[in-house]
């Protein structure tokens, strides 16, 4: 029970404070390879930069000959990801654990990456057409618990300020997030196991055996949100159940 309630709060600091917290971040920038028909071509001066200015991160092309972090080529080595010039392309990755390659290579065959792919209109020369959309892999992530019991619990005290369900809908606080929505959170997990410790939780929630009684100067500004551990397992169960909301694909501008 302890090295629980130590690891909850120390994911709820972590959050708060946000991962550049404990040191500055690497440079976001790697180095691709690629053949020099296909960085004539001007495909890549028009794919390149829109993904950096939608990630922030900036992608140095480097001939075939040198060492890079991943490459365009046409060895059918990788993932496909375009056809163009009379040639099906594929991206593969020499360092796999780089998280600014994988974020690319998930763009390029992303709803966002495919259009631009796509939308690249030359003067003259080749058009490019995106490859087959790999089918999404579904990756089950529920908890197991009462999940009845869970809903009841989030809509008594959750259910206040956010949409948990359609009963909700109408009874909460429009800036406040709904679940479905924060289902679709990379860490949607971690929020929810420690959200007693993220603003403005803190200030009107009692979870039994783990956040400090209120200070007798600063009693909740609210009716209290008080919990258990059991309960607010229940209430993860039942959260792990909520289909992720579909929030679509971010508005492109050329």
């Amino acid at each position: 029970m302890c090295c629980r309630i130590i690891f909850a709060v120390l994911i709820g600091l972590f959050l708060v404070a946000g991962p550049g917290a404990t040191g500055e971040a690497s440079a976001k920038t790697f180095r691709l390879s690629a053949p020099d028909d296909l960085v004539m071509s001007g495909f890549l001066k028009h794919l390149l930069p829109r993904f950096s200015l939608k990630t922030g991160i900036r992608i140095e092309i480097v001939p075939e000959t040198d060492t890079a972090e991943a490459a365009f080529s046409t060895s059918s080595a990788g993932t496909p990801v375009f056809s163009g010039l009379g040639k099906d392309w594929f991206f593969a990755a020499s360092d796999a654990e780089n998280e600014h390659v994988e974020r690319f290579e998930d763009w390029l065959t992303g709803d966002v990456g495919r259009k631009t792919i796509t939308s690249f209109k030359p003067d003259s020369g080749d058009v490019f057409a995106a490859a087959t959309a790999k089918p999404k892999e579904v990756v089950s992530e529920a908890i197991s618990g009462d999940i009845v019991s869970g809903e009841k619990l989030a809509v008594v005290h959750c259910g206040r300020c956010h949409m948990v369900n359609e009963a909700t809908r109408l009874t909460t606080i429009g800036s406040s997030p709904s679940f479905a929505v924060m289902r679709g959170f990379s860490d949607w997990r971690a929020r929810f196991e420690a959200f007693f410790a993220l603003n403005p939780h803190p200030s009107f929630t009692q979870v039994e055996g783990v956040t400090e009684p209120f200070h007798i100067s600063r009693p909740s500004p609210i009716a209290p949100l008080e919990l258990t551990l059991d309960e607010l397992d229940a209430i993860l169960a039942f959260v792990s159940r909520i289909p992720p909301a579909d929030l679509g694909a971010p508005i492109q501008y050329q």
